[in-house]
């Protein structure tokens, strides 16, 4: 087996099945990596959606005998929708991030890793291969670093020069010696735009982040988000684009390279308002393909409760009653009582007080309570 001749053949059919960039790297433990998930967990920075073992995130040899080499491939995605909506007063549209517009990125790479295997095991039959894509062990970023995908940025993900950080990654271990590609220098410097635009404050520093603050994990978690955050999330419904908005290298990138990828804009920015009403049917026939709808109905209808306060849609105060009446989750029944009180009106207020003569759980009385002193005073 001629592996450089391998690897220029890869890299060439890589590009005949819609892989935007790939790079090459040792099987080598990730040791410096190792060091900062360690310091994340010791601060408690975790977001608890990772694998929860460290050593299986940083030692290839743990998840396939013998590696020899990873391959890191990278798909760009669009930046700007091609058909825009508005939102207007009494049809006020909640965002979904980037990430999420289109089919679900994991099934994108995996059919791109899929036919990249397949081309290998042609070739090489008794090769062992292992794939995987962003719920895998290993970090997909730092894979990427080391490959030359691009360099690690203040953001915390990888850009490239080519598309930003506008891109999905995915890894391939192999039981192949191809040569490792030269990681890219960082190209940050002393820029802070991403630190600055972060809302919550999650970017602790370049590189580093607390995943318990960052609007992107907040947004998937399935409890009743604190009100330190509720402002700050505006009416982002699922997932967060600050930090890459931000980002001077961003500007201007925007690549509409796979079809799968493009936003419906009734997905990607929905009307709110009746996403409150949507049974788990609904949801599923609507959303259920995009990757922002993983955790469920619940969540995207939380954080649909919270944009229209966000708003102060007073034609949602309605919908909003109707959910502190008459929903089951004490999560969106404590979330509508803190959106009355934020919207406001004699409306507003007097179902609010009907509602604390009723209510039995604890934690909504509790909502209400303060809704109706802020409302009062």
């Amino acid at each position: 087996m001629n592996v450089v001749q391998l690897k220029e053949e890869v890299i060439a059919y890589s590009k005949t099945i819609g892989i935007d960039k790939i790079g090459f790297t040792t099987a080598d433990p990730f040791t410096e990596l190792k060091n900062r998930l360690i310091r994340q967990q010791e601060l408690g920075f975790q977001s608890g959606f990772e694998e929860p073992v460290i050593e299986k995130r940083v030692t290839p040899s743990l998840l396939l005998q013998e590696p020899r080499s990873i391959i890191s491939i990278a798909l760009a995605y669009p930046s700007k929708m091609k058909v825009r909506v508005e939102g207007r007063k009494g049809e006020r549209r909640g965002f979904f991030s980037r990430a999420s517009w289109g089919l679900d990125y994991h099934h994108i790479l995996r059919d791109r890793l899929k036919k990249l295997e397949e081309f290998i095991l042609a070739k090489v039959p008794e090769a062992r291969l292992k794939s995987m894509v962003d719920t895998g062990e290993l970090s997909d970023r730092a894979v990427a670093q080391r490959a030359g995908i691009g360099w690690s940025g203040k953001n915390c993900g990888v850009i490239t020069p080519e598309f930003g950080s506008y891109v999905y990654l995915g890894e391939m271990i192999t039981s192949i010696p191809f040569a490792p590609d030269t990681p890219m220098e960082d190209q940050c410097g002393s820029c802070t735009a991403c630190l600055d635009a972060c809302p919550t404050g999650a970017l602790v520093q370049g590189g580093q982040i607390n995943a318990q603050r960052c609007i992107a994990f907040l947004t998937q978690t399935k409890g009743v988000i604190s009100e330190e955050f509720r402002d700050k999330i505006g009416n982002r419904v699922y997932g967060c684009d600050s930090c890459q908005t931000s980002c001077p290298v961003n500007k201007g990138k925007d690549f509409h390279f796979h079809e799968e990828m493009e936003a419906d804009p009734e997905i990607a920015k929905p009307l709110l308002r009746p996403m409150l009403k949507m049974s788990n049917r609904e949801f599923k026939n609507k959303f259920g393909h995009v990757a922002g709808s993983w955790r469920g109905k619940k969540p995207i209808q939380r954080n649909a409760i919270i944009s229209l306060a966000h708003f102060k849609d007073e034609t949602a105060i309605p919908d909003l009653i109707d959910v502190l009446e008459n929903e089951t989750s004490t999560v969106l029944k404590e979330t509508a009582a803190w959106a009355l009180g934020k919207i406001g009106g004699q409306q507003a207020q007097a179902a609010l007080e009907k509602a604390k003569e009723v209510e039995a759980d604890l934690e909504v009385i509790s909502e209400i309570e303060k809704s109706l002193l802020k409302l009062r005073n």
